[in-house]
């Protein structure tokens, strides 16, 4: 299961919640999606409506305000979404990087936000822009090709 937002709190007297998502895929609250608690309940969205910097929603069984208050501040989670055009964090944290010429430079540890484009973080302590992964098979292999010197600063 992945983090995929936040219940943040109730709006209105008719159980709707405020849901904040940490995700980019908006079918995470598309009617029938199920997003489940750390305590392992599993919410049905009913329905849902952008509002502010997230969305309103309607869950099956959270019919007034208190039933939505005692989900105030709480993690969502759901299941991966399967699409092979998209390349997934949790698919990349973990997986050695090898260059065109086959040399494995690390391990990567963690994914930064760069407004450029994202950045893989290796444990060998560089960084590798996402947009020159070529290839890669989930948590194990990820194939990319450098422009010559990027690994440079690493050599001295």
């Amino acid at each position: 299961m992945l983090e995929v937002g936040r219940l943040t709190r109730p709006h209105g007297v008719r159980g709707e919640v405020n849901v904040v998502l940490t995700s980019n895929r908006h079918e995470r609250v598309a009617p029938g999606a199920v997003l489940t608690t750390p305590s392992g309940l599993a919410l049905e969205v009913q329905a849902s409506r952008p509002h502010k910097n997230g969305f309103i929603v309607r869950f099956a069984g959270v019919n007034d305000r208190e039933s939505a208050e005692k989900l105030r501040n709480t993690v969502v989670s759901a299941e991966p979404i399967d699409d092979p055009d998209e390349l997934w964090v949790h698919d990349l944290i973990g997986a050695d990087v090898v260059d065109q010429d086959g040399v494995t430079r690390g391990r990567v540890v963690r994914l930064l936000e760069n407004p450029a484009s994202d950045l893989l973080e290796l444990d060998s302590g560089a960084l590798v822009p996402v947009r020159f992964i070529v290839e890669h098979v989930a948590t194990e292999i990820i194939r990319v090709e450098v422009p010559d010197g990027l690994f440079d600063l690493d050599e001295v």
